[in-house]
């Protein structure tokens, strides 16, 4: 997804679809499939960064002095950041192709979205040569990190991209001389493209990217999302069973109860400590373990027998007492 070609695919590319009444029944290997791939939980981070990036773009759209108001995701590792960060990328990309269809028998002529990773020990020029590459535009080792930018700008603009996406921000240290200087041009990006930028990354706001004069600049424009663990109960709602309850839901299973994972709600909240990754993961392995045993039900053994991952697996191990 970090070309142009790849984002285009995945984004009109019908996401997973739940079983449906009256729908035929899927074959062994589509449900496999079908669980692996899995539909996207609506989590209420999702939810507000879906909101604040419509309403970000809407603010930015006829700014011309100054960088756009932009949003950072943050939280813990398995917290769901990336699949925020996609979901309302996709949701820009659909709402602009709706509203601008390209005219019968010719391509997409614009990209309003933009997707990039920030590659590990970032440089300002391997970051901006990443910007290029999602566009295909031409990078040689003899052009300047400057020739690059302008290159990067020009084409943006010219493509139409209203939404920038920058995922694995933490890689970024703006203590150090090449972190620092990736930092700025980010900051010279958001000045001179027409664009609103969402950043996401791993407890950003303990990391350098919020620190020192740099740091100030990022904060003072960007509004913070955490995506952080689920609670159990938020007042008189229970939002991590609402959400089991979702997944459930979307599960294909020929012998499943509907209402045996919520009811196993503490359970799961323990497991995987709220986190919304850990949690989809470790019930699609015990939904492909039912469809491979046919059993094709969900126990709380069944969930037992799941090895999650690391992070997961040490929050869960006792601590050893003196």
């Amino acid at each position: 997804m970090t070309t142009w070609q790849g984002w285009h695919r995945f984004a009109t590319t019908d996401p997973p679809a739940p079983p449906q009444p009256g729908d035929p029944p899927r074959s062994t290997e589509e449900r496999l499939a079908y669980h692996s791939a899995f539909v996207t939980i609506r989590t209420p981070a999702i939810s507000q960064l879906a909101t604040q990036a419509r309403t970000l773009m809407i603010l930015g759209r006829h700014q011309q002095t100054t960088a756009r108001p932009s949003l950072i995701v943050t939280g813990p590792a398995a917290a769901g950041k990336t699949t925020a960060l996609l979901n309302v990328g996709r949701t820009c990309h659909l709402a602009h192709t709706r509203k601008n269809p390209p005219p019968p028998g010719s391509a997409h002529s614009t990209a309003p979205v933009a997707y990039v990773l920030v590659p590990p020990g970032a440089t300002a020029k391997t970051l901006i040569t990443e910007f290029a590459r999602y566009l295909g535009i031409p990078v040689t080792t003899r052009m300047t990190q400057t020739q690059i930018t302008d290159a990067v700008c020009h084409t943006y603009t010219q493509a139409g991209v209203q939404l920038v996406l920058i995922d694995e921000i933490h890689r970024l240290n703006p203590r150090t001389t090449t972190g620092a200087q990736a930092a700025d041009l980010i900051k010279d990006l958001t000045e001179r493209l027409p664009a609103t930028f969402v950043y996401a990354g791993i407890n950003v706001t303990d990391t350098p990217l919020f620190t020192g004069t740099r740091g100030a600049q990022l904060a003072g424009r960007a509004t913070l999302i955490t995506c952080g663990p689920l609670p159990a109960r938020h007042g008189k709602r229970e939002p991590f069973r609402d959400v089991i309850t979702d997944i459930e839901n979307a599960l294909d299973l020929h012998h499943h109860k509907p209402g045996t994972l919520p009811r196993h709600a503490p359970y799961l909240h323990q497991r995987t400590a709220g986190r919304i990754g850990s949690l989809t993961r470790l019930i699609r392995q015990a939904a492909v373990t039912a469809i491979c045993d046919g059993t094709e039900r969900i126990t709380k053994a069944a969930l037992d027998a799941v090895q999650l991952d690391h992070l997961a697996e040490q929050h869960n191990r006792p601590t050893r007492s003196r």
